[in-house]
């Protein structure tokens, strides 16, 4: 006979005291698809350090899970029924995945409320949609002690080889040793090693708390669950969101090996740099990674030059098997990005003078129709093409790891992307290193590709 676990959870932070109002507003949720995300991304985070990027998997072997709102005077509970065993030690919840289950319900529900009824809707541009942005670190109190110019987001592929992860965690024992924090995908692989390394550097530094924060989007964090080491999360709405979240919270960013996802980030990255606003902009990027990976950096430095030109090669310094070598690059740049903020009189915790343009905020939805119709071709202004590049990427990892275009794809095919000669030829050579690099999967599965690339 099947028997039924359940636990209640105490609220933490600022949601232990909200308004009648309030509650009610998180209650009407119960029976809403957005209280269906709430359930799916509260089992990603009790599924926390648990290295997989399959969300079936994860959703067959969890279907009599489920997660309650129970109301109180001065607050809500929120009730697990039937959570993953290795959430817990000794029968108690692991105290960071109960912070990241209220995580879940402050931007999933409470901040999602917040945006609606003040009628911002999710497809926001311009200066609204970098209002929800700061916003959403406001609420997650991301933002204070952000005012050191010491955070270091960095990217990289999950799944990525031995010595790759191995270097990851080299550079973060690196710039925690200088007191740097890291921000990360939240995720296995690129997304944790900078922070168990940095994590060490810290403790050595005797640094605490050292900040490891993790900003992902709902339809990404069921197949990329919060690595063991964050200890703040948070969770955009959407990609587009997420990366304006990252390069605005940002005071330097790290590039790892990765795939299709990590080269959607430097497209967008670059893509907004090359802005004739953003001229002036300080934020000093890095490509780095071990000696048996620099291939990697020649192919996607030669596909940068190739498609936005030695304008975008400038924007970025790449290192090659020198940890400390980053760590000092980064130590040295603080004071120039502290410098820039102050003379132009911007935060030092949320760039808001970088220039981002309603096309690379716009969220993009991939679907076969959208990525058929994607202007693939170089007769337009190099940041149109930088969009549709990202766009072209993001449609990929979607297909790869989002719930919905995995389904489509089941049952239409792959994606179509339509481009003109030379730069289909370009697209490819690109994809088909990251295929034959083992870029695209976790180590030990098997990748069938989601897209084919159809010269015109």
């Amino acid at each position: 006979m099947n028997t039924t676990h359940t636990i209640q959870l105490n609220p933490v932070g600022w949601l232990s005291q909200l308004s009648q109002s309030e509650i009610e507003l998180l209650a009407q949720h119960n029976d809403s698809d957005r209280y269906q995300l709430f359930r799916n991304c509260s089992l990603a985070v009790l599924n926390s350090g648990v290295e997989q990027d399959d969300m079936h998997a994860l959703l067959n072997a969890n279907k009599d899970f489920d997660v309650r709102l129970v109301r109180r005077e001065r607050g809500v509970k929120i009730e697990l029924i039937n959570p993953p065993s290795h959430a817990f030690v000794e029968g108690k919840l692991i105290q960071g995945v109960h912070e990241h289950v209220f995580s879940v319900l402050r931007d999933l529900l409470y901040m999602e409320n917040k945006h609606l009824s003040t009628n911002q809707s999710e497809f926001a541009a311009g200066a609204q949609c970098t209002d929800m942005v700061f916003d959403m670190l406001r609420h997650a109190n991301a933002l204070h002690g952000n005012e050191q110019v010491n955070t270091i987001v960095c990217w990289g592929g999950h799944s990525i080889p031995e010595h790759e992860y191995n270097y990851t965690k080299k550079v973060g024992y690196e710039l925690g040793l200088r007191e740097l924090n890291i921000c990360t995908g939240c995720g296995p692989g690129a997304m944790k090693g900078p922070m168990k390394g940095a994590a060490i550097g810290h403790a050595k530094q005797r640094l605490s708390p050292g900040r490891y924060i993790g900003i992902t989007e709902p339809s990404i964090i069921a197949a990329e669950p919060p690595n063991a080491i964050v200890n703040e999360l948070i969770i955009m709405s959407d990609i587009e969101k997420r990366l304006e979240a990252f390069v605005r919270f940002a005071h330097g960013i790290i590039v790892f090996p990765g795939g299709v996802g990590t080269a959607e980030e430097l497209l967008y990255l670059l893509g907004i740099m090359l802005h004739e606003q953003n001229q002036q902009q300080h934020i000093p990027i890095v490509l780095t990674g071990p000696k048996e990976s620099a291939d990697y950096f020649v192919a996607i430095d030669h596909f940068i030059q190739a498609t936005l030109g030695q304008k975008a090669q400038n924007l970025y310094t790449i290192i090659i098997d020198d940890p400390q070598a980053v760590g000092s690059y980064f130590y040295k740049h603080q004071t120039k990005v502290e410098a820039f903020r102050k003379a132009i009189g911007d935060s030092y915790s949320f760039n808001w003078s970088l220039k981002i343009s309603d096309d690379f905020q716009q969220p993009f939805i991939p679907t076969h129709a959208s990525m058929a119709q994607l202007r693939l071709s170089f007769d337009q202004p190099t940041d149109q093409l930088a969009t549709n590049l990202r766009r072209a990427f993001s449609g990929i990892v979607a297909g790869n790891i989002k719930a919905q275009s995995v389904a489509d794809i089941q049952e239409y095919g792959p994606f179509e992307l339509h481009g003109d000669d030379r730069l289909a030829a370009l697209l490819d050579d690109l994809l088909t290193s990251f295929v034959q690099q083992g870029r695209m999967k976790l180590p030990g599965s098997t990748y069938t590709p989601c897209f084919k690339i159809i010269p015109q």
